[in-house]
Formats: structure tokens, C-alpha cells, sequence
């Protein structure tokens, strides 16, 4: 068949619609009709060459280059026919993407870890997963698809292995961003860095990603949450979900901290800017008392290997400095927890969407983000 979906062609080249040609599901696959796709940051981060599949990795694959590349790998939608062996899904069934696949059987799914799926090898580049076979092409060329999913098109083929089913009940607008930004912010918070009850906790950037974190703060106890953003109705909204304090950089917040905590400083430091480089270290190390956990979840570019770090503090302070993908987090278990906390109020999604976009208008939409316009936009599909 064919479906409409937004690709990019080339390195920072924009995303543009296309009509592309999707084979039947193979093993283990589904096709989902699209209700919605959240526009993360990290589709940005795949256009701009900060996330590539190294050459080596691509050459395994039979390709050189990532594009083209249907973006997008948060959304939510509805099973509208499945492939041989599907074990898990149902035409009708609704389900939310998920960029981390959890095969089930690999040591980090069987250990309760299905964020370290190895699956998540193949994410960034490839055919199929279940059987190495291209499904999707454009102009006789192999299309890639953002993290084995491509959500900005109006008809999806994953393997099941990536879908999440959901409630047929629940929002699908609020799934799909439950599916990646919130889920990791939310995580960051709750999962990796623990927060617990009266802590003082630093969210460094409030986007979609930062939104998750700030609210995960503060349903796990946190006493104090600073929301870090030069950009101020970002600053602003974040008071709205939980923050208690602004702050327009870290410096401000620096100075702020040591009054607010008697001069302890943050138990907590959550890194969420759009692009996380290594010079923002040091300066949130700074933030974070004795015994303080810095949390980075934002995407670095890929070739970011270097780090400013006083050791001599870190190790005296027994400061710790974490990384997380999908906020250290279990996906089947995350997406239908933060769906239950939208539905009983306690998690706001719908405040933070600035603008529903057409997918004839993914690339305004980044712009938009680019321009500080957004906290989160959506792609609206016809379902």
C-alpha cells in the first residue's frame, strides 16, 4: 500500500511529504492506522546529524546513509491488521509507540530492564527487525524510519515488539505523548534519580521532556522544583504543573538555591535542554548538594565525548552523575501507569501541547520548536 508520511532526505535537508510504498506485515508485525504523533526534539537531533548510526553500523544494513528517514517515533494509534505469529496484538487493538522495543526474552527484559531491550541496536537505522526485510520504499530506495517506527505518516508497519497496547478508553492524543517525552521526564525524576519526599529538586530546560520531569517531581514529594528556561511563558508553565521557582539560566539559579535550601543546595539535577553538551555538566554538578544525583536525559550530539567535571568535588561531594533512556523505566509498565495518573488528574498532557499541526506542516512545527514558540506539538492524523 501506500501512506503519506513527512521524510527527510538528506542531512538537514526539511521534512517533506512524500507518498511512500509499505509492503504487507511480516512476522511479528503490525500496521497501525495514526491518531496522533508528538514532535520530540530528537527527530531534530536525527535532521541535524547530532544521532546517526556510526558508518560501520550502516554498512551492515546494506546502506550508507541514514536517509531517507520517515521522522517520528511518539504516537499513538489503532491496529488495523497484523502479520503472521503476531503473539500479542489485535486488529482494533489501540496502542502507543514505543521507540524502546522490549523483545521479552533478552537478559535486560528478563531482569525487569526493558529499556536496555537489545533490540535498541536497531533502532537508529535498518530493515525489519523480524526478519532483516525492507518494508518500506520511496522511488525503488530503501526508507529508514525514526527508531523502527517513523510516526509522522498516516499508516505505520512495526513489529509488536514496539507497540504498547493501551485502554481503548483513553486519550490517544495524551498516549502518544506519554509514549517517549513525558515517559522519560517522568522517569528521570521518579525511577533514576529516586526523588523522595522534601528533596529540592533542578529541571534544566522545560520542554515536553522537562514537563515529565518537573511532574514526576512533585508526585513523588519533592518539596522544592526549580524550572530552569530562558524563555519565560516556558517558565511560566512549568509553575503551572508543579514547579515552585523560576529561573531564566543556571546561574540564577545558582544564585536562588543556597536561600531556598539553607545552603545545601539540590539534591536533585535533571538536564533536559534540547541539545545536552558537555560543558552543561559542570555547571549542574554545581547546583547538586553533598550526596547529589545529576540526572542527564537529553540526547547529546553523538560525537559529544567530552565532559567538564571538577572530579575532586564530585568524588568528595559523593555527588553521582546518571544517564537514562526512557527515564529508566520499563515501557509496558510506564505508558499504561502515566495513562492511569491522566485520567485520575494528577498528570497534566493536554496544557502542554502549544499546537496541533497538520502532517503537511511537520516542518512549521519545527520551526516553531526552533523558535521557542512550542512546548509540544502534535500531528493530527484523520483517523
Amino acid at each position: 500500500m501506500k501512506t503519506r508520511a513527512a521524510v527527510c532526505t538528506g542531512l538537514n535537508e526539511p521534512w517533506k511529504v512524500e507518498e511512500v510504498d509499505i509492503a504487507d506485515p511480516g512476522p511479528h508485525e503490525v500496521r497501525v492506522q495514526m491518531a496522533y504523533a508528538g514532535m520530540c526534539h530528537s527527530d531534530e537531533h536525527l535532521r541535524t546529524g547530532d544521532m546517526s548510526a556510526p558508518k560501520e553500523v550502516l554498512e551492515v544494513f546494506g546502506v550508507d546513509s541514514m536517509f531517507p528517514m520517515i521522522g517520528g517515533h511518539e504516537g499513538a494509534g489503532v491496529v488495523v491488521e497484523v502479520g503472521p505469529d503476531v503473539e500479542s496484538l489485535a486488529v482494533g487493538d489501540h496502542v502507543a509507540a514505543s521507540f524502546i522495543p522490549a523483545c521479552g526474552r533478552c537478559h535486560w527484559c528478563a531482569s525487569g530492564r526493558q529499556y536496555l531491550c537489545d533490540l535498541g541496536m536497531m533502532i537508529l537505522a535498518g530493515p525489519m527487525m523480524s526478519d532483516m526485510q525492507w518494508r518500506y520504499s520511496l522511488d525503488g530506495q530503501h526508507v529508514n524510519r525514526m527508531t523502527q517506527l517513523g510516526t509522522f505518516s498516516e499508516f505505520v508497519l512495526a513489529n509488536e515488539a514496539s507497540l504498547v497496547k493501551v485502554s481503548p478508553h483513553v486519550s490517544l492524543k495524551a498516549a502518544a505523548l506519554i509514549s517517549c517525552g513525558i515517559s522519560t521526564g517522568f522517569g528521570s525524576a521518579v525511577d533514576r534519580a529516586n526523588v523522595r519526599p522534601g528533596e529540592t529538586v533542578v529541571v534544566i530546560g522545560c520542554g515536553g521532556v522537562g514537563s515529565g520531569a518537573i511532574q514526576g517531581a512533585r508526585l513523588a514529594g519533592a518539596r522544592q522544583i526549580i524550572a530552569v528556561d530562558p524563555l519565560p511563558f516556558k517558565v511560566e508553565s512549568a509553575k503551572k504543573i508543579g514547579a515552585t521557582h523560576g529561573a531564566a539560566s543556571i546561574l540564577e539559579a545558582n544564585l536562588i538555591l543556597p536561600e531556598l535550601t539553607e545552603g545545601r543546595m539540590a539534591d536533585v539535577v535533571i538536564l533536559t535542554p534540547g541539545v545536552l553538551t558537555g560543558d552543561l555538566v559542570a555547571p549542574a554538578m554545581a547546583l547538586a548538594s553533598k550526596d547529589g544525583r545529576v540526572v542527564a536525559t537529553a540526547i547529546a550530539p553523538f560525537d559529544q565525548d567530552e565532559v567538564k567535571l571538577n572530579l575532586f568535588n564530585f568524588s568528595m561531594f559523593n555527588q553521582a552523575l546518571l544517564g537514562t533512556v526512557f527515564g529508566s523505566a520499563s515501557p509496558r509498565v510506564q505508558i499504561p501507569n502515566l495513562l492511569r495518573l491522566y485520567e485520575a488528574g494528577l498528570l497534566q498532557i493536554d496544557d502542554l501541547i502549544t499546537r496541533e499541526y497538520t502532517l503537511d506542516e511537520v516542518q512549521t512545527g519545527y520551526d516553531d520548536l526552533a523558535e521557542g514558540s512550542n512546548i509540544r506539538g502534535v500531528v493530527k492524523f484523520d483517523l
